[in-house]
């Protein structure tokens, strides 16, 4: 179960080196932002090198939008790689967009990252486009300033962004979102609230774009000891009695509540990325999913 994604620049093979023995779950080589109009081509050669040969972790490559002139150039030197584990589309704003890219791309996983109001709009017609789209994601910082948000609280603007954004995926039978990335690589306290509110709404993990956040996001997206506890007590309590039921600290126990917490016993069943790999090695910050 991946919980933790890094970006990394494709223009920097040292650098997406160092980001796959970084611990993180997966990581998203970057051709768009990240990468400069000069050094698209290398980014995009350097790519394609790297995944003619399986990773050590899954890795998905975010390509140009698709309305640039390198989008085409991206998805014809990506697809069929044996070692690309999915695309991610940005700035998708309509489902013909990702239909069109799954006939190109002949069932390579897909994942829309929607970073307009119009895209957010869209996104439960965005989530049933194609069956190669596997997720949904916000770009937060086009949405922000799509929408207009400045000030202290612009945070709270993006609630309703984000919890349509894990409504349409879910109602699509899609997985829960990885939460957009938190730009403050230094502020780990903040970053940890910020990835308790987010799965509060319903995320599932988080993208990152340096190895110190990792730590911090797969601790606030595990689930606690206190948490596992309770769930092992209802996936007990049901096997002995199937059907609706109270367990003695006045819980009511139904199927739903029983599916909520095999999935936390789910979560449970993962090594620590630091377990896999050791200690992080310092990564260049990309730029964030914008």
């Amino acid at each position: 179960m991946i919980l933790t994604w890094l970006y990394v620049p494709g223009d920097r093979p040292e650098v997406v080196a160092k980001a796959l023995a970084s611990g993180a779950d997966a990581v998203i080589v970057d051709l768009e932002d990240a990468v400069p109009a000069s050094r698209k081509e290398y980014a995009r050669a350097a790519t394609a090198e790297l995944l003619t040969v399986r990773p050590p972790v899954p890795v998905h490559v975010r390509v140009n939008a698709l309305a640039s002139p390198w989008a085409g150039a991206d998805l014809a030197a990506l697809a069929g790689l044996h070692g690309l584990a999915g695309l991610r589309l940005p700035k998708v704003t309509a489902p013909e967009q990702v239909s069109r890219v799954a006939e190109r791309t002949g069932g390579v996983a897909l994942y829309a990252l929607l970073e307009s109001a119009l895209g957010v709009e869209r996104a439960y017609e965005i989530a049933r486009a194609h069956p190669a789209l596997r997720g949904l994601s916000l770009g937060e910082a086009d949405l922000r300033a799509d929408l207009c948000l400045s000030g202290p609280l612009a945070d709270a603007g993006l609630d309703w962004p984000r919890s349509r954004v894990v409504v349409a995926a879910r109602a699509a039978g899609l997985a829960p979102p990885a939460q957009s990335v938190f730009p403050d690589i230094r502020d780990l306290e903040a970053l940890a609230v910020s990835c308790a509110r987010g799965r509060a709404l319903g995320f599932l993990g988080r993208a990152a774009i340096h190895p110190r956040q990792l730590p911090v996001i797969e601790r606030a997206y595990l689930p606690t000891a206190e948490e596992v506890t309770a769930a092992r007590e209802v996936v007990l309590a049901a096997a002995a009695a199937p059907g609706a039921l109270a367990l003695a600290d006045g819980r009511f126990v139904d199927p739903a509540v029983v599916a909520a917490a095999k999935r936390t016993l789910a979560l449970t069943q993962r090594e620590s990325p630091a377990a896999r790999c050791g200690p992080a090695t310092p990564a260049t910050p990309a730029t964030p999913a914008t």
